[in-house]
């Protein structure tokens, strides 16, 4: 297959005039090495994990696009504390896109490069908001017959953080989970896996609608933080499920607080022996997202055997190992169009990403709403 002389890719730079500056950058096509393969992406999603490469600290309320087609530029502000907060990234122009999927056009000469000629691969590699993209063999997760590349563009971020969840929940010897930001896309991957597995999962919701959206599902416990009785709720699910391992969406402000007391409350309806420092039942929270932005506050009401942590997939993939990722990932694939399907509601172009009105919507990040990215879509 002949190839272009050029491709786009999307980068993000943050100046030393305090300016956020996205744009297209034009690329000469790479001669792939023996063990490398370039795809032509087809499918990428903008994940909330993206957007943190993509914007950062600046302040998105003021964006403003110039250009058009391949010269589309975003720009926006950046304040004073958010150029102290990405002072190591100044100057640095910065790939996006985490995931994303589409066809091996061209291979380097060796057998595992070869094999996937002409396959449809998912691929979990950085710098996907691109319209090609050269990356080792071993990169990419070949897609099965009947798959398309938009079947496979969120194969990882969602899928595999859902499926790794209930690996920590194992290994550190827990039996259920509390999930926040449960109605987003991959609460309801976690809430199908959960049901498939047999395993209690108490969902945490902001909204009616979203609450009976996990119902509709099948979701046995849902709690609303919006409601006056949010507290007894959860209290009431942690009991009933034996619940002491919670991975929380939000990070900021005091949900991760709230579930550790709540947790405390729920074994605390267990007769036995009084304890100045609680139960013995470690409670742990892990913070794997920042949809709230201000600082994790922490009542320290729930006795001393409890954690708080940061948690993050290719961290844990690393320490889980090769066999078990490939465990996760071929279970990935062969649930691609049931479990772990996603449903995208706008589908929009390389130059269309950049443009404002665009941007408000796909950073609001609003429950049901997921944008995905065509590279090869006209600017």
């Amino acid at each position: 297959m002949s190839l272009p002389a050029t491709y786009l890719t999307m980068l993000s730079t943050v100046a030393e005039d305090g300016t956020l500056r996205m744009e297209l950058s034009e690329n000469s096509m790479p001669t792939p090495k023996s063990d490398q393969v370039i795809v032509r992406v087809e499918a990428t999603p903008i994940n909330p994990s993206d957007l943190g490469v993509m914007f950062g600290w600046s302040d998105m309320g003021s964006a403003s696009t110039q250009g058009s087609a391949k010269d589309t530029q975003l720009e926006a502000p950046v304040p004073d504390m958010g150029m102290r907060v990405m002072q190591a990234r100044v100057g640095q122009s910065l790939p996006v896109g985490n995931e994303g999927a589409g066809v091996v056009v061209a291979t380097g000469d060796s057998d595992e490069a070869r094999a996937l000629e002409g396959k449809v691969v998912a691929v979990m590699g950085g710098g996907m908001y691109a319209q090609y993209r050269c990356l080792p063999a071993a990169m990419c997760m070949p897609l099965q017959a009947g798959h398309t590349p938009e079947d496979g563009a969120s194969s990882f971020v969602n899928p595999l953080t859902a499926l790794s969840f209930l690996e920590m929940m194992r290994l550190e010897g827990h039996t259920a989970l509390v999930h926040t930001a449960a109605a987003s896309n991959l609460g309801q991957m976690l809430n199908r896996i959960c049901q498939a597995d047999g395993v209690n999962l108490v969902n945490i919701v902001r909204r009616d609608e979203q609450a009976a959206l996990l119902k509709d599902m099948g979701a046995k416990y849902v709690c609303n933080s919006s409601d006056a009785n949010f507290m007894g709720s959860l209290i009431d699910a942690i009991h009933e499920t034996g619940a002491t391992l919670a991975f929380d969406a939000t990070g900021g402000g005091k949900l991760a607080s709230d579930i550790l007391t709540a947790m405390e409350g729920a074994v605390a309806r267990t007769p036995g022996a009084y304890s100045i420092y609680g139960s013995v039942d470690h409670k742990q929270v892990y913070l794997y997202g920042g949809l709230d932005t201000s600082p994790t506050t922490l009542s320290r009401g729930y006795g001393m055997a409890w954690g708080v942590g940061g948690w993050l997939l290719p961290n844990f993939l690393a320490k889980a190992g090769h066999e078990v990722g490939h465990r996760l990932r071929t279970r990935v694939v062969t649930e691609l169009k049931t479990t772990f399907a996603s449903h995208y509601t706008d589908k929009i172009s390389l130059s269309q990403a950049l443009q404002a009105d665009v941007v408000s919507r796909y950073n609001a990040k609003v429950t049901g709403e997921k944008f995905l990215i065509c590279p090869q879509k006209d600017l």
